[in-house]
């Protein structure tokens, strides 16, 4: 089993590593969001008479997404943002892993 590191929360390179993490995080977010509010109200408010020329199941495509596609959207948009913050916390903790054994090393 590897060796557990201390991370010092305190040290500048740390702090940088989880600035740029919330960052990242919080982009994702944004851009996750935007979309269900594309989804939910542009698709099934503002483009509903326009989509409504279209059909899915013999219902019209605005009907659709008022009633079903937002919600599925958005249960779709969670296992994406659960896939994307999987990696991102991947490559956090080798970033901190990183910062720690080179701090190991200088001592």
């Amino acid at each position: 089993m590897p060796e557990k590191r201390t991370i010092d929360v305190h040290d500048p390179r740390v702090r940088a590593a989880i600035d740029r993490y919330w960052r990242q995080n919080l982009r994702t977010m944004a851009v996750l969001l935007s979309i269900w509010a594309m989804a939910g109200l542009g698709c099934g408010v503002l483009f509903a008479d326009w989509l409504n020329a279209y059909a899915i199941g013999g219902f019209p495509v605005g009907f659709w997404f008022a009633q079903q596609g937002s919600i599925v959207v958005f249960v779709l948009l969670i296992l994406v943002y659960a896939v994307m913050l999987n990696r991102l916390d991947d490559r956090h903790h080798a970033d901190l892993e990183r910062i720690a054994a080179a701090r190991d090393r200088a001592e």
